[in-house]
């Protein structure tokens, strides 16, 4: 750019997030021929199934390439009404539903039509990265609440009642969560919920992008209680359940006037989405979910291997997560510890030790609020988590 010439303010308001810096890290040493075992990024290693792409496959010859309406094909936007019935019992009408370009837009999407500056959101921290970043960039207030380890990484009703003030506008989370795992049960969303009821002018996103990865059983949704019906925002996608990160398709349900609000939002944006993935997706939410659910079994498989291997780890402290797949250890014990000339201050140095001691790349647990802890991706093959794992063991042992 010309010197006379300066970038908007409002980037100063975001910065790369930490799970893309550390995967480009990763890149970077494999590129130079070190074996990396990458946990950094949270993307299902499974092939999309068959039948979703064959879906893919018809709609191209069927000519389905041309621009798509900007709230969603219609039989899209029919098909997540009925896989919103069938699955979470909640009943949506097709004009209470939006198509996006991931769950990422639909986030986007909700939050700069409903935060105006100077409005508080609260995001129970640990938190997907993206969560303040958009606030911010909307001109909003985040007001983060941390919930530790020894509560499971979930928000309680008495600590949301403390932080909820006549500024607060919007209130926003995940379950099952990224990056802790945590999943809330219908009875801890019924004390929320409860608490909610004594403040209808706050606003409600549930981020349930990792909803079919849940090791408790049935999932459940804050929208089910219906007195909470006019001001929740369900956030779903394609992309995990269905391991099609790479098609960009994410939906919401909420009330009528926000989704009318998000589509003007995206009409200027990005307009309708991709035509070829929204076929599909027709196909993946109303055909067999057994390919899913046998994805979700590996999940469990590898969560149930590698919290058993962190646990056998002196000085970490992990939780069992109960959905998504992720490992939140707390690593603070290291801190103040050395390995020759490399010195443990704080949760980056740990992330970058791992990486270029162990090969093993993480993503520090600042990029989510909790700076005690690491992200630990288990959406890898055994044979790399057990290959991580050892890694992991023998580089910690050695921070004296």
């Amino acid at each position: 750019m010309g010197e006379h010439m300066q970038l908007a303010q409002r980037l100063n308001s975001i910065s790369e997030p930490q799970t893309i810096k550390m995967a480009k890290m990763s890149r970077e040493l494999k590129a130079n021929g070190i074996n990396v075992i990458d946990l950094s990024l949270g993307e299902p290693d499974f092939r999309t199934p068959e039948y979703i792409c064959a879906a893919a496959n018809k709609a191209i010859e069927d000519g389905f390439t041309k621009y798509t309406p900007v709230s969603g094909m219609p039989d899209l936007l029919e098909a997540i009404s009925i896989k919103l019935k069938r699955d979470n019992n909640l009943d949506y009408s097709t004009k209470e539903i939006i198509v996006s370009t991931g769950a990422k837009q639909s986030l986007a999407n909700a939050v700069l039509s409903l935060v105006n500056p100077g409005d508080e959101v609260i995001i129970p921290v640990p938190y997907w990265v993206t969560y303040s970043s958009l606030v911010t960039f909307a001109g909003g207030i985040p007001v983060f609440i941390n919930c530790g380890i020894e509560d499971h990484y979930k928000l309680t009703p008495e600590a949301l009642e403390k932080h909820i003030t006549p500024a607060t506008k919007l209130f926003m989370y995940s379950s099952p969560c990224n990056p802790s795992g945590a999943v809330y049960s219908r009875e801890e969303l019924r004390g929320l919920a409860n608490v909610f009821m004594r403040y209808p002018h706050v606003a409600i996103i549930s981020d349930e992008i990792y909803e079919f990865i849940n090791y408790n059983g049935r999932h459940e949704s804050i929208a089910q209680f219906t007195e909470l019906r006019d001001r929740v925002i369900v956030v779903n996608g394609m992309s995990k359940g269905f391991a099609m990160t790479g098609w960009r398709l994410g939906y919401m349900a909420g009330p009528a006037d926000i989704v009318q609000a998000c589509d003007k939002i995206q009409a200027q944006f990005t307009s309708g989405a991709n035509s070829i993935a929204q076929k599909a997706s027709v196909t993946a939410l109303l055909g067999d979910l057994s390919a899913t659910g046998k994805m979700v079994e590996s999940f469990r498989q590898r969560r149930d291997f590698i919290i058993g291997a962190l646990k056998k780890m002196p000085g970490v402290l992990v939780n069992d997560p109960g959905g998504a797949f992720y490992a939140f250890p707390d690593i603070s014990s290291f801190f103040g510890k050395s390995n020759g000339g490399i010195r443990i201050n704080n949760d980056d140095d740990m992330a970058m030790y791992l990486l270029n001691t162990a090969h093993v790349a993480t993503v520090c647990g600042t990029a989510f609020g909790a700076n005690k802890c690491i992200r630990i991706s288990f959406a890898a093959s055994m044979t790399s988590l057990m290959d991580a794992m050892e890694r992991m063991s023998v580089a910690l042992a050695e921070l004296k």
